[in-house]
């Protein structure tokens, strides 16, 4: 199993974002749907061996945490419009454990420190980050949960939590990249590897 977990640190956690203003009310919104895109879509098919645990920690509301999971999915189209409109749908309940609210999309109120130390648990992790050891030079499993952020760099308190679970520090390559660019790269990498 391939996970991604995102931090949306602008994106809404609640469900009064207009559709059409994904950048900008939604609270960068968008950048999390395009890295939903480029987790699960192929050609002609969905990855099903790969979940997506969007953390949104925008206003108004304390954080809420949104899993995709790639077995389960139905629903999920490849434009940003309609994939938001599936998290806005998850954002109108009121949960605090996690709930389902369509086919393969739960929704909780769970923390960025409930959702690694559930991780934790399960699969190794690995952060994304410019200064890490390259990608193409670490052993990585098939079961591994990797961590990025939005458009902006995770914040200290979250560096500092995330390095107290000891992931692997990885890079992809000698640029930046858009987090979406991130995961299609990642996923390139394992298919090579274990396809």
């Amino acid at each position: 199993m391939r996970r991604f977990i995102v931090i949306g640190h602008k994106a809404s956690t609640a469900a009064d974002f207009k559709l059409d203003d994904l950048a900008g009310g939604a609270g960068r919104l968008d950048v999390l749907l395009r890295c939903v895109n480029s987790a699960f879509f192929l050609s002609h098919d969905l990855r099903k061996d790969v979940e997506v645990i969007l953390i949104l920690q925008g206003p108004p509301t304390p954080t809420r945490t949104i899993r995709l999971v790639g077995s389960e999915l139905r629903y999920l189209n490849p434009d940003e419009r309609s994939t938001g409109a599936l998290i806005r749908n998850a954002l109108m309940k009121d949960t605090i454990s996690e709930e389902r609210s369509t086919p393969g999309i739960y929704v909780s109120s769970r923390s960025f420190q409930d959702v690694l130390g559930l991780m934790e648990q399960e699969t190794e992790l690995v952060y994304l980050k410019e200064d890490g050891q390259d990608i193409r030079l670490a052993e990585i499993p098939e079961n591994v949960t990797f961590v990025l952020s939005d458009h902006m760099d995770l914040t200290p308190d979250e560096e500092s939590l995330l390095l107290q679970y000891q992931p692997k520090v990885l890079k992809l390559g000698p640029v930046s990249y858009h987090a979406d660019h991130c995961i299609t790269i990642v996923n390139n990498e394992l298919d090579r590897r274990f396809i």
